[in-house]
């Protein structure tokens, strides 16, 4: 079904049919239920509408070929507008009232940790598309994710820093989960790895001008190289305070900078600026011998088709969400809770959009670091640096 889902996107997309908190999909009594809670609109909007665009088309793609087990897929999407509170609310509908098989989403840290607590009670198999390794570093027995973690991250921005001859680092991050865990994990790391922040400032939820903590990173002792922990519309305000001060040192973000929202954003401010990505972005770039390139390629150009917008990687996590899930769906020939569970927790070199993942019960992400591409902003798009 798998191969057949990506060879019928890849020739054509169907109109799409789902509205927030309504199903989309043939209603059936005898259904497979995913249930899903995005940041559809919000503060990390540029991350949750693919995911729910992506989602949307698969379901389709997968209800026209036959379904799940021979049953019908629906998909319950609730948009928690980024606000953890309202991701809890449709958490709890999802599984009392709703009562779905698993959940696929979760678009930001903070609402995904926010939910954590009810669903381990439930027992109910979870992916979750956000970023940080708090997720799952500890496991937790009934969650799973699929982005790169921000320490994966970190570790690929540091590598990359040092073979430039670069070890002084000046770090601003955001006041959100993900930008604390990377902030956190970059403070951790940078020892290890031969790396010395030098400057270590933080900016608060809103913020709309960085231009005192840049400037304090422009004027610290030693400063060789600026890196940014955060994703949204926060991005785009760092490039573009970091040029308005005339700063010139190389700048580093991460992979929540991955979209062409935070080139567009920025305001021609992010040339130059280097970060960690999935394969995904730059599909187009990679060699044909690239193991992913064949289905993160199916993947771009049904997208595109579909919505005529720029891919991102963010709606790649909700690709691998879902086939991770329905593959485990499949191999389990069943919808029994602790079932699914087992089989996601049994991934083996599943080659999705984002990456290629091997989970186990002590990894529940299953990405390494050379799952990870650098790449960099060039003449207002994204160029393959390796």
């Amino acid at each position: 079904m798998f191969r057949k889902v990506l060879k019928g996107l890849g020739r054509s997309a169907l109109p799409v049919v789902a509205a927030f908190g309504l199903i989309a999909g043939a209603q059936a009594a005898d259904t497979v239920k995913i249930g899903s809670f995005l940041a559809v609109t919000g503060g990390a909007s540029f991350l949750g509408d693919p995911e729910k665009k992506t989602l949307e088309m698969y379901v389709e793609q997968i209800n026209k070929d036959g379904g799940v087990l021979g049953k019908p897929v629906e998909l319950i999407i609730y948009d928690s507008a980024t606000s953890p509170k309202k991701a809890v609310t449709f958490v709890k509908r999802l599984i009392e009232q709703d009562k779905v098989d698993v959940i696929v989403g979760g678009t930001t840290t903070g609402e995904t940790m926010a939910v954590i607590k009810e669903v381990e009670e439930a027992g109910i198999p979870f992916v979750s598309l956000a970023g940080a390794g708090v997720i799952v570093d500890p496991v937790k027995k009934w969650v799973f994710k699929t982005p790169h973690t921000d320490k994966l991250a970190v570790e690929k921005i540091f590598e990359d820093m040092k073979a430039r001859g670069l070890t002084k680092v000046g770090l601003l991050s955001g006041s959100g989960g993900f930008d604390k865990s990377c902030r956190k994990n970059a403070l951790a790391l940078a020892p290890k790895m031969g790396v010395e922040i030098v400057a270590d400032e933080t900016h608060g939820k809103g913020d709309t001008d960085m231009t005192p903590q840049l400037t304090k990173i422009k004027n610290a002792a030693g400063v060789q190289v600026f890196l940014y922990c955060g994703f949204g519309a926060p991005t785009s305000i760092a490039a573009k305070n970091y040029k308005q001060i005339g700063m010139t040192i190389p700048h580093y973000q991460t992979h929540g900078s991955a979209s062409m929202r935070f080139i567009k954003g920025a305001d021609g401010a992010a040339e130059g600026v280097r970060l960690p990505a999935a394969a995904l972005l730059v599909v187009d770039q990679l060699p044909d011998a690239h193991p992913q390139k064949k289905v993160a390629s199916a993947y771009k150009n049904a997208y595109e088709k579909r919505y005529n917008d720029s891919i991102s990687t963010f709606g790649g996590h909700a690709y691998d969400g879902l086939f991770i899930t329905v593959e485990a769906i499949e191999r389990a020939g069943s919808t029994d809770k602790e079932m699914v569970r087992s089989e996601i927790e049994k991934t083996a070199k599943f080659v999705g959009a984002d990456g290629i993942f091997t989970m186990t019960v002590a990894d529940h992400l299953g990405l390494r670091p050379d799952s990870f591409v650098m790449v960099e902003v060039n003449d207002g798009t994204w160029k393959l640096l390796e």
